[in-house]
């Protein structure tokens, strides 16, 4: 590993987080909704993200998963933290476009 290596910025963060997909909904974090906030900070990555319900059983997995892909990103003494948040509480207009119309959701 470089080591040199940059933080991240905000967006770069987000576009790796794609890589995490919520294997009950079939399609990333990201396009979902999930990621409510990204922080980057001199040593320091901040992640807030939701699930579709609090009762959602891969919760774990994929707050596991979101840090390590940020890690990846990050000098190695960084801190990441990912933090699994309620508020607000994710609804599906908080999906993307792509997201929306995988789903067949159309509001009118």
């Amino acid at each position: 590993m470089n080591t040199m290596q940059r933080m991240p910025d905000d967006a770069t963060v987000r576009d790796a987080l794609r890589e995490v997909e919520d294997p009950e909904a079939g399609m990333d974090i990201v396009e979902l909704g999930l990621i409510y906030a990204v922080e980057v900070e001199p040593g320091r990555v901040t992640v807030d993200m939701t699930m579709t319900s609090p009762a959602c059983p891969v919760a774990d997995m994929l707050v596991s998963q979101a840090t390590a892909v940020v890690q990846r990103l990050c000098p190695p003494d960084a801190e990441v933290e990912v933090r699994l948040v309620w508020e607000p509480p994710w609804d599906a207009s908080m999906m993307s476009g792509i997201a929306k119309e995988f789903f067949g959701w159309n509001p009118r």
